[in-house]
């Protein structure tokens, strides 16, 4: 049974909080918000514990963990041969959404790390996971609180759909505010290297690294329905979307549109006739919503029961990139130009 901790997300019960890190203390899997996405905690420097993050998550064990930390000089234990370039990115981005992966020490076990010689570290800035591992007095080990290839989980509630019955207990602070998971950026390599793009765009780790190479990876999500993608400029990418809802509607699948603010009318003909389901992500006004609204209306249409979800593209700029690596990913490469 997995126990339901819920707490304030600006100021946590530290009752509570203790009563979760006397879980971890003792080898066990704490769920917990971050400002990116909720993380499945345990300690990352006992292997026994780790081990069963990679169980409940069915995870492969040759994915490598992202360390959560709550204060920087843990770093100085954890990493060896830090660059310079590291400090000032902890100095500007920590706490925050930005992971570097840097020259593991020795007490990072190999399970930590998937056997690597390199370890990845964040320092979050949400309340709840700093409270947490500060009481806990152990890094902790935290991938997203999800099945491996799932959506990464928002809400308590998508974690509970998940890994309910799997893990010890969960924290349940509310949704997560960022919404995506965060820049994994690679320090050990000249120049340093995306792994992962999130929170932190590529452009303003530029304004301290000068330049940045980008090495995406696209694993498939692990979706109850099809998702295609189709990309262009506006117009044709509306006509598009369009042209191909009506084609499928025609053919008996359930239909849904995920689009933005300033695009949903133009698909109002298909909500109000064929009972397709249109999904607003926000207004492109406001890359940092649409980002945090992306996995939670994947999910929703699963919930909804469509079965086909015709995806609008976005430039790849700034949290651009984000959006459009897990837009890909959702699609599987089901892409069409508009």
């Amino acid at each position: 049974m997995t126990i339901i901790i819920k707490v304030d997300s600006e100021n946590p019960s530290i009752e509570k909080i203790r009563r979760a890190a006397e879980i971890i203390r003792k080898g066990g899997t704490v769920a917990f918000p971050t400002e990116t996405v909720y993380g499945l905690g345990a300690d990352a420097l006992n292997p026994e514990a780790v081990r069963k993050i990679y169980e409940a998550k069915e995870r492969p064990p040759t994915n490598p963990l992202i360390i959560h930390i709550a204060e920087k000089k843990e770093v100085y234990r954890l990493a060896e041969e830090i660059p310079e370039k590291a400090f000032e990115l902890m100095d500007r981005f920590w706490p925050g959404p930005l992971t570097l992966v840097l020259r593991a020490s020795e007490i990072v076990p190999k399970i930590t790390t998937a056997g690597l010689e390199t370890t990845a570290i964040r320092m979050p800035s949400h309340r709840v996971a700093l409270a947490l591992i500060r009481e806990s007095s152990r890094p902790i080990a935290a991938p997203s609180a999800n099945l491996a290839g799932r959506p990464s989980p928002t809400t308590a509630e998508h974690v509970i759909e998940d890994l309910y019955g799997r893990i010890d207990a969960i924290l349940d602070g509310g949704p997560t505010p960022v919404g995506v998971e965060s820049t994994v950026l690679d320090m050990t390599t000249e120049p340093p290297r995306i792994l992962r793009p999130g929170g932190v765009p590529r452009e303003d780790l530029e304004e301290v690294l000068g330049r940045v190479e980008v090495k995406q990876t696209y694993r498939r999500y692990k979706l109850r329905m099809e998702v295609i993608l189709v990309e262009g400029e506006p117009k044709s990418v509306i006509r598009k979307v369009r042209e191909l809802a009506g084609l499928y509607l025609s053919r008996g699948r359930r239909v849904g549109i995920l689009t933005i603010d300033e695009h949903k009318p133009m698909y109002e003909t298909y909500r109000t006739m064929h009972r397709c389901e249109v999904k607003s992500l926000g207004s492109r006004k406001d890359p940092a919503v649409i980002a945090r609204n992306l996995f939670g209306l994947l999910r929703e249409f699963e919930g909804m029961g469509v079965d086909l979800v015709l995806a609008e593209g976005f430039k790849v700029e700034g949290l651009g990139l984000t959006i459009m690596n897990r837009l890909r990913r959702a699609s599987g490469f089901n892409i069409v130009k508009a």
